[in-house]
């Protein structure tokens, strides 16, 4: 996989390093430098990037500002000076924050953390639109239809894959948030820190509880107003 990425700061040594830096990177092909937001904003508009190494403190407009308007697509790695921009960079959901002086090593962390981005959001993109994923289990790869998960629980190393058919369930050594990650959202919810559910195979909610089938999946504090944000956007006045 090959990144797309143009490089915005108005210092030209700072850019000029970067440059350097991804010349030598052969998983990314720089697009353009620019030494504005607004530079960048015109021929971006045609040329799209799939990363952007973006400086900060800008004049007219600053790199978190910029962030904030860019296509959901398009990621970001924060290039600064400055430290205390850190907890606003990662509130526009940026891949990274690097500090100047960057140095090489830093700097392809930073872009393997947006490889692995990508990795996952078009292996995302491909499970959404066949609908179905292979889980290891017991040394054999299991298909899984998604319209046949009821729930996942998680045990430990562990999730166990429970589905509608022949009510039969299927284990794989794995984490809940991989698993999270790769489900097709708002259809499967995390309402607990060990339960994930098919939302289109809930029987009924009662009392702080979604039941499929004979089970009762309890919804934790820390999920609570996601999934009661999902049951008001649902439910009928």
């Amino acid at each position: 996989m090959i990144l797309n990425c143009a490089i915005i700061d108005d210092e030209p040594l700072a850019a000029d390093l970067l440059a350097s830096y991804v010349a030598k990177t052969p998983e990314l092909n720089l697009i353009g430098t620019f030494e504005s937001a607004l530079t960048a904003m015109k021929v971006l508009r045609d040329n799209p990037a799939d990363l952007l190494f973006l400086d900060i403190q800008m004049p007219e407009l600053s790199g978190l500002e910029f962030a904030k308007i860019l296509p959901k697509e398009t990621k970001v790695i924060f290039t600064t000076a400055f430290d205390r921009y850190a907890i606003e960079g990662y509130k526009v959901n940026a891949i990274d924050y690097l500090l100047k002086p960057i140095s090489y090593d830093k700097f392809v962390v930073s872009v393997n953390k947006a490889m692995e981005w990508f990795s996952v959001a078009n292996k995302q993109k491909i499970m959404s639109q066949d609908r179905f994923i292979f889980v290891k289990s017991e040394y054999k790869l299991v298909p899984i239809k998604f319209d046949d998960i009821l729930y996942i629980e998680g045990l430990k190393d562990y999730i166990k894959i429970y589905l509608s058919t022949e009510k039969r369930s299927v284990m794989s050594l794995m984490n809940m948030k991989k698993m999270e990650d790769y489900l097709p959202r708002p259809q499967f919810m995390r309402v607990h820190r060990s339960f994930i559910i098919n939302m289109s195979k809930v029987d009924l909610i009662d009392r702080g509880r979604m039941v499929i089938g004979e089970t009762f999946i309890p919804i934790s504090e820390s999920y609570k107003d996601v999934v009661q944000n999902y049951i008001d956007s649902h439910t009928l006045q």
